[in-house]
């Protein structure tokens, strides 16, 4: 239960930091060139230059880099599983067996790579939603997908479902909590024994789970077609979006990051 305690993943901690001042939209397509520049790296001194530029942001951004770190807590089983497959599952030339498995070279170059993308690519998503409010994050998206509408490409729906999406996460936990609170009460197991053990043990907390889900989900369908809501069309906004000089600089500075850290990472 500790881990769901200081859990922050999708949470908003609002600051006055210039990064949270930046327009959504900026903030957006920075993380994206950002995640391709993290995702083209190959030299392990790159990574250094990755694990600098993200301290960097987070000391902008005023937040607690201890925050950011714990964030990564939910995925880090995805990371040691995938790094884990290209270590056993990689050709090349053998290092040493373990069983009918056999560690390859190129098998452990490419699973620390990959573990350490990953691991980036998680740190730097969750610096945007701790540093971006979900109607930010769903008026930024909705702009940027803007071009694809004559496309037939459903825009609004789409960055309506992921500010959903986000806003419920914190609220799921806090449900989760209290159901596994109200569990242990009653005598429940829920960290003990082996894994089969504590998956069953789970079920009872499982259930209400997704009837509290389906339940919430009711709620705010009927309340949103209570209130009129029709989707995007005609829609007016309490604070629009509006790009400034310090968005464009910023982008600017982080797309000549970006390129100077895949030129070097080319050069090493």
């Amino acid at each position: 239960m500790r881990f769901l305690e200081h859990l922050t993943l999708g949470q908003y901690i609002p600051a006055d930091s210039a990064v949270h001042r930046l327009d959504p939209r900026c903030k957006i397509l920075s993380t994206v060139i950002i995640l391709i520049g993290v995702f083209t790296a190959f030299h392990p001194l790159a990574f250094s230059f990755w694990g600098a530029f993200l301290i960097f942001s987070v000391l902008l951004s005023r937040l607690s880099l201890k925050v950011l770190v714990r964030s990564t807590r939910p995925v880090l089983i995805l990371v040691v599983f995938t790094a884990i497959v290209h270590l056993f599952f990689t050709g090349g030339d053998a290092l040493f067996k373990l069983g009918f498995l056999t560690v390859t070279s190129q098998g452990a170059n490419l699973a620390v790579r990959m573990g350490l993308r990953l691991l980036f690519l998680v740190l730097f998503a969750n610096l945007l939603t701790l540093t971006t409010s979900p109607m930010e994050l769903a008026d930024g998206l909705e702009q940027l997908f803007s071009p694809l509408k004559p496309l037939g490409f459903p825009a609004h729906e789409l960055a309506m479902m992921m500010t959903i999406a986000l806003r419920f996460i914190p609220t799921l936990l806090n449900e989760t909590d209290r159901i596994m609170k109200a569990q242990l009460a009653r005598g429940a197991e829920l960290d003990q024994g082996g894994i089969i053990k504590r998956l069953r043990a789970f079920i009872p907390v499982l259930v209400p789970l997704f009837v509290i889900v389906f339940k919430r989900a009711d709620e705010l369908a009927v309340a949103m077609e209570a209130r009129g809501y029709r989707g995007g069309v005609g829609r007016s906004r309490m604070h629009p979006l509006c790009w400034s000089l310090s968005d464009t600089l910023a982008l600017i500075l982080v797309v000549v990051v970006v390129l100077t850290f895949i030129y070097l990472d080319g050069w090493s």
